[in-house]
């Protein structure tokens, strides 16, 4: 675990590297977003395109957002609902076996809490996920965060601390329930 002790990477919005990158990745996304449903091996040739790795059988449905796609590892058997949003700004790791429900966000951006100079630049903290977590829809994971394997977030959650392995949690910020 340990959100506290990671490294921030931090970023210029706007640079020409960052617009060539951005650009890769929205190229895949919105062809990805248009195949049709029946075309699982396209969908999933585009998804091992953009992701840094992936595990076998992923299953990611319409309407998928990403920043640069590179920085998104998923283990075998990941499932995200429909309209999912991942800000890869820095590492998303995700386990084996892990859902994701619909409206899901997983956010490693953010930005300084001073006004001056906030639109320009920005900072990134990786995100880790354990292998058999299930979180429900509508939730939104914040930078730095790890939740541990076997760990349930409930729906409409919004997790801003590490989770421990095999522990429900729930509300906004997310509070451990009870333990699995």
């Amino acid at each position: 675990m340990g959100g506290n002790r990671k490294e921030k990477i931090y970023y210029e919005r706007g640079t020409e590297d960052l617009k060539k990158k951005n650009i890769r990745a929205h190229k895949l996304i919105k062809e990805f977003n248009h195949v049709e449903v029946e075309e699982d091996g396209k969908r999933e040739e585009i998804i091992r395109n953009l992701f840094g790795s992936v595990g076998n059988n992923p299953s990611i449905e319409h309407n998928f957002h990403c920043d640069l796609g590179y920085n998104i590892h998923v283990g075998n058997d990941f499932y995200a609902g429909y309209n999912c949003t991942i800000l890869d700004m820095a590492e998303v790791r995700i386990g084996d076996n892990c859902m994701l429900g619909p409206n899901g966000g997983i956010y490693t951006a953010g930005h300084s809490l001073e006004s001056t100079g906030r639109n320009n630049s920005g900072f990134a903290i990786p995100i880790k996920i354990g292998n058999d977590v299930w979180i429900g829809g509508s939730c939104v994971i914040l930078a730095g965060v790890d939740i541990g394997e076997n760990s349930v977030v409930a729906a409409g959650s919004v997790v801003t601390k590490d989770v421990p392995a095999n522990v429900v949690v729930a509300g906004n910020p997310a509070k451990i329930l009870r333990s699995l």
